[in-house]
């Protein structure tokens, strides 16, 4: 099977050196449209599916991402994985602006945001203890070595709302918890990656220090943006040194997710629920007995 690594991230990173056949996808989702037209691709024996999380021109904020209709639609073109690319704030002093982090831990502190694709009838419980694809996270890893960026492996993301950057008290606390970084935009695309069985890894790539350094201004768009476009290049580099060395997807705790996960007895699945969640559970549904 031929690897589709599906990328969330700036709407920069496809312009990755030795990228065939370039074509822009629409995708139809049973939660509406995803933030923007799909960039398709070849690199090597790997498809790359690219999708900016915020559409061109970053007009969609934090909160208003429709990550349903983000994740469907990738899955529906056919990835295999999926990697996100996420601008952060450092929680650490070793965690410089332009240092990227291989994140293995979440902390969700979103508040108003859509977290599954469970509902309406349909009841799904699947295991996020460990959030990310170890065996992903582990390319990754080597991916942004060979890129020539400085990476620090592992780490904790608090996800907050936003759109506004943190309180200078809530920077403080976040540090007493022993937080890597913190973001806006990490959840709840990996709880839906792990319910759409996709294997997930996390590149954060820090721009600044927050607003808890004594020593260093605050953060503001014009500092995030700078560290950005120095960091874009090392970013797309990341990107193509991963898609050719995919770990198996059959190796991660994603794969199989929901094979025990639906609680629902299928007599009991209303009919618009099931018709929605056919992309997802129809090949688990398929005969299932009443319980």
């Amino acid at each position: 099977m031929r690897n589709v690594l599906a990328v969330i991230g700036g709407s920069g990173l496809y312009e990755i050196e030795g990228l065939a056949g370039v074509e822009e996808v629409r995708v139809d989702t049973p939660y509406g449209p995803p933030s923007e037209t799909i960039v398709r691709g070849r690199l090597g024996e790997t498809t790359l599916l690219f999708l900016p999380r915020h559409g061109r021109g970053h007009r969609v904020a934090p909160h208003e991402i429709n990550f349903r209709a983000n994740v469907c639609a990738l899955k529906k073109l056919g990835a295999t994985h999926l990697l996100s690319i996420s601008a952060v704030g450092s929680m650490k002093e070793a965690i410089a602006p332009g240092d990227f982090v291989v994140v293995d831990q979440l902390v969700d502190l979103t508040k108003r945001r859509v977290s599954t694709f469970f509902e309406d009838g349909v009841v799904g419980h699947v295991g996020f203890a460990d959030p990310v694809c170890e065996a992903m996270s582990a390319a990754l890893a080597t991916a942004a070595t060979r890129a020539a960026a400085r990476v620090h492996r592992g780490g904790t993301y608090v996800c907050i709302e936003g759109p506004q950057f943190s309180t200078r008290a809530e920077s403080r606390l976040y540090r007493s918890w022993g937080v890597s970084v913190v973001g806006m935009t990490a959840l709840p695309e990996a709880k839906l990656a792990r319910e759409a069985e996709l294997p997930y890894a996390l590149l954060a790539l820090a721009t600044d220090y927050d607003c808890w350094h004594q020593t260093e201004d605050d953060v503001s768009v014009e500092a995030v943006l700078a560290v950005l476009n120095q960091n874009v290049a090392t970013a797309r580099r990341t990107v193509a040194e991963l898609a050719g060395a995919l770990p198996d997807p059959a190796r991660s705790r994603a794969t199989g997710a929901l094979a025990n996960a639906i609680m629902t007895a299928r007599d009991r699945i209303p009919p618009a629920a099931l018709a929605r969640l056919e992309w997802l559970v129809g090949k688990y549904l398929q005969g299932k007995a009443t319980q």
